[in-house]
This record gives structure tokens, sequence and C-alpha cells, in this order.
């Protein structure tokens, strides 16, 4: 049968046809098969240097290794596919690169090393890359929505609450919302990155298999000397079983996609058709209606939002990870790892271009502040009128003028004005949603001081 999966030439099984929110992105590449092979190798060739800086390996031993440890030597497929029969890609590689270095250097490739010290040090080394550039993204946002905090400080605009007119805000102090969660992500993503582990224990996390370590200390030299050739942090103890790194890095990456994705929740609602206050500055076009101009950073951001979680709880799932090594619990993490890097990685790229292009409209913003003749301004007209008659009975003929203001689809104004509680007060300045901002101007300045 012509097009049968069984007849197709073999290729590489994913590049993204489904994944529009990571396709492309530099976090795509720093987590691809390729870089996850070149991670693998990297930690092998540090291991060999840290042995041999600490004399327990010849010095051309280190040498040779990190020379073969090249990934555009091996084939990440043939990998793959014999990874089946150990049930992770470190044992087929670990032969695969013994056969490029001469036989006096083979018995310094991997030695003493477990599965799990190298596939957990190459999925730190991944992680560790993948923030560097997440990070940087997020500087990008942060700087653009700061910029639009700064213009837009004054500009007024329909604060809403459970979908409905609340109060008058300002777009300023919205987006200086937005940049605080980017802040918030960016520094638990830092926290993270700094404090990123090498993974070093041999089989049951004794370190008993490398030599030369018998002695108080030598085993800590080793993998402090291990952390240096990676330019990971040496941590306390083995962590095979002990999922904190893992755990801390998922549930950064996920507040970070949530983070970015508050912010494109908001476009989406701003950017209907029937609110229009804001634009993304290059839509995406419909396959069916030449008019639209979707939101597409937004969209792709708001899935990686929803993803992410369910990504991080498989995480978080891991922690239940019983004896010196874990059976499955480890290996569950590798997929939902990856995944929630791309997601927030993606993410973070198009935030930082949903941000740096986004199109504010304030005259819509006054249009639809207009949309409710003054009842957005309420709470204040309610107050002013309190003092007169009481806070019930100020209330209940809001309530009545604003029935009948909507009835009549005239200004609220109009109706109050024949009320006796109301003699007298500037009605066209209460009325005014611009002069009933509260502090938002002052809250922005706030928020902006935050480096």
């Amino acid at each position: 049968m012509p097009g049968a999966p069984g007849d197709q030439p073999q290729r590489e099984c994913d590049v993204g046809l489904l994944a529009p929110g990571r396709a492309g992105s530099a976090a795509e590449a720093a987590t691809g098969d390729h870089a996850f092979l070149q991670a693998l190798l990297d930690a092998e060739a540090a291991l060999t240097r840290a042995q041999a800086a600490s004399g327990t390996a010849p010095a051309g031993a280190g040498r040779a290794v990190t020379g073969a440890a090249d990934a555009g030597r091996f084939d990440v497929r043939e990998l793959a596919l014999r990874a089946r029969s150990g049930g992770n890609p470190v044992i087929p590689l670990v032969a695969a690169l013994s056969a490029e270095v001469d036989d006096a250097v083979r018995p310094f490739v991997h030695r003493g090393a477990t599965s799990q010290d190298i596939l957990d040090t190459a999925t730190m080394l991944v992680a560790s890359r993948t923030l560097a550039l997440v990070l940087d993204d997020l500087g990008r946002t942060a700087e653009a929505l700061e910029r639009l905090a700064a213009e837009h400080r004054g500009t007024p605009m329909a604060g809403r609450t459970l979908t409905q007119h609340a109060v008058p805000t300002t777009f300023g102090l919205k987006a200086a919302g937005w940049r605080s969660l980017v802040l918030d992500a960016r520094d638990r993503l830092r926290a993270v990155h700094g404090t990123l582990p090498v993974q070093l224990g041999g089989a049951a996390g004794t370190l008993a298999a490398f030599p030369a370590v018998d002695g108080d200390g030598a085993g800590q030299e080793l993998v402090a000397a291990y952390a240096r050739e990676t330019g990971l942090a040496a941590p306390p103890l083995p962590w095979h079983a002990l999922r904190t790194p893992i755990a801390d890095l998922a549930g950064a990456l996920a507040f970070t996609a949530g983070a970015l994705g508050r912010t494109a929740a908001d476009v989406l609602i701003l950017s209907r058709t029937e609110i229009a206050e804001v634009a993304e500055g290059s839509g995406g076009g419909s396959s069916a209606m030449p008019h639209k101009a979707n939101p597409v950073r937004a969209t792709l951001i708001a899935a990686a939002a929803h993803r992410a979680p369910g990504a991080a709880a498989t995480l978080f799932g891991s922690l239940a990870a019983g004896d010196e090594r874990p059976a499955g619990a480890w290996h569950a993490e590798w997929e939902p790892l990856r995944d929630l890097l791309r997601l927030t990685g993606g993410a973070a790229r198009d935030a930082a271009e949903l941000t740096g292009g986004l199109r504010v409209f304030p005259a819509a913003m006054r249009s639809n502040l207009r949309l409710t003749g003054g009842l957005v301004v309420s709470e204040r007209l309610a107050s002013a009128a309190a003092g007169r008659v009481g806070r019930s009975r100020a209330r209940d003929i809001l309530a009545a003028a604003g029935g009948r203001a909507r009835e009549a689809g005239r200004p609220l104004a109009e109706f109050l004005a024949q009320e006796p509680a109301f003699e007298g007060l500037d009605l066209a300045e209460l009325t005014d949603p611009a002069r009933y901002t509260g502090c938002a101007g002052t809250l922005t300045d706030r928020a902006l001081e935050r480096r």
C-alpha cells in the first residue's frame, strides 16, 4: 500500500511537525538527540579527565577520550535501537566510544561509573545549556515589558474580574505585573541553574569501583574534580534515588511556562475582535479565513503553559524512587524532562517575540471604558454618596440609576443628576474612568524598580 509506514525510508522520527511552539527554537536544538548524545560523550570525557587530574588515570587517556567524544562520529539511531537491550543508551555508547580509542586507553573509558552517573550528568549538562538560552529570552521579555509599562503608565483601561468590567486600571500596571512574573521565573531558573549537579556514585552510590577512593575525602575530591571538568556543581551525596535536582528543575520550568502563560492569557483576551485593545506585531493567518490575524505567539505560549504541569507532575512522581537506584522511576523522567525544557524554551522564545512586537491601542481601551456609561466607576460614586445618605442607600440609588441608564442606553451621569444624593457633585469628573485608577501609576513605578 503506497504511503504505508513500512514502505518509507528511515527518517528522523521527530522534527517538530506537531510542535510549532518549539520547532526551530534554540531550546529544541539544545535538547535534540544529537545534543543529548554530545552531552553523554561530554560526561564520559569529563570523567576520564577528572580521574587523570586525580592521578588515577594517565593524562593521555583524558585527552584521547575527549578527542573521541564527538557526536558526529556515532550513529544516534543505531545507539537508540541498541539501547533497548539494556534499557538506556549509555551501555551501547560506552562500547562504541571504547572502540574509538586505542587499546591502552579503553580501560579508562567509563571506569568505575554506572550508566545513571553518565545519563544524569548529561541531563544536567543539557539542562544547563538550555536554561542559559531560556534566561536570555526571559531577559529580552522583561526588557520589552519594562518599556511597555513605562510608556503606558497612565493609559487607562478596564480592569476585568470574572470576565466583567470591574474598575479602571492602567495598561502600564498590567504590563508591570506581567514583568513581575517573568522576573520571578528568571530568579527561580537562575537559582536552579547555579546548582545543577554532576552525578557520580558508581553502582550503588558508594564510589567503591573508583580507584583510590577508600581514604577519607578522596571520593569527594574525585566528585569535585568531575564537577570542575563539567562546569556543574558538586553534590554532597550521589543522588541516584534522591531526585531533588530533577524536582527543583521541574518546578522552576513549570513555573516559568505558567508565568509566561499569564501574559499570553491576557493577550488572547485583549486581542479579541470585540475588545481589540492589543494585537500581536505579526499575527498568524488562517487556512480558511483570509481576514484573520490570529494571536499565534500567545496561543503557542498558552499551549505550553497548559502542558507543562503534566510533565512536571511526572517528574515529581519520580521522587518516590526505591532502592539505591530505581527501576522505572528514573527511566520515566527522561522524556517528560526534555518535553518540559522544550516547552519552556519555546514559550520563552515566543514570549520575547510577542512582547517585543506587541501593539497597544489606547483609543480602544478608552472606548471600552465607556461601554458601561460610567458604571465602571460605580465604586467611586457609591463612596461619594455614602457620606450623604449612607452606604446602603447609596448602593440602592446607584443600582436603580444604573438599571435605567442601561435600559435607555444613556450615560449614568444623566440619571444621577436627578438624585439629591449627588446634587452639587461634579459628575463629569466623578464618572471619568481615567480619574479613578487609584495608585496604578505609583505601583507601576515601584514594580519597575526591580532588577
